[in-house]
Formats: C-alpha cells, structure tokens, sequence
C-alpha cells in the first residue's frame, strides 16, 4: 500500500479509480480497508480546496426536503403560514422571513445557512 498526497488532477483521478476497486471488496480492519480510509480522507481534502460546492439554493432545498417526505404544497401553509404564502416562496415571489425558516429548521431539519442564503 503505497499512498501519497494527492497534489494534481491526475493524482485525483488515481485516487477515484482505486477508491472504486477498493470499494467493492475491502473490510473494515484490514489492510484493503485502511488503504481505503486513506484514500476517501485525501480525495475529500482534495475535493475541499480545488471542487467547492455552493450551498444548495433554499427553495430547491426545500422542495427537495418535500420530495424526501412526500409533503405536498397544502403540507406547508403550517410552516409557511398561508397557502399563498407557501406558492409565492416555492415560485420564488416571495422571501422567507425568519419565522419561516425557524419553523423549516426546527420541524423539516433543513439547515439555517441553507435557508438563509
């Protein structure tokens, strides 16, 4: 098990393909499943410096968050506070307020800093 830091996009690429045969047969324990550990821990500090990923938009974080929870436009005016609220947002006419997205934080677990950018 020879691993080294991963510095080019080439070395990425390296990392992704043994990550991929690793994947299918190494146990946690043993040399194969160290090998892996390492790897996945290199390729996301890889990923983190030269891939950043923008937070997901807060509607489309939303009508994610009901698709995961199979709610429906009507399921929202609790959190939203009206049914035209709650169609204004979701075709983004209208802004949530900080009521809106303390009651999506707190009841549906969407993240603050999703809601709020």
């Amino acid at each position: 098990m020879n691993i080294y830091p991963i510095k080019t996009e080439q070395d990425y690429q390296a990392a992704i393909s043994r990550i991929e045969e690793l994947w299918k047969n190494a146990r946690k324990d043993t040399l194969e499943g160290d090998e892996l550990d390492l790897l996945v821990t290199l390729v996301e500090a890889y990923e983190m410096k030269y891939y950043h990923i923008l937070p997901p938009d807060p509607i489309d974080a939303i009508k994610f968050r009901m698709e995961q929870m199979g709610l429906r436009q009507s399921d929202m005016v609790k959190y939203l506070g009206s049914q035209s609220n709650v169609s204004e947002i979701l075709n983004r006419k209208r802004e949530l307020n900080l009521s809106m997205i303390k009651a999506l934080y707190k009841e549906l677990k969407i993240p603050a800093e999703i809601l709020l950018a």
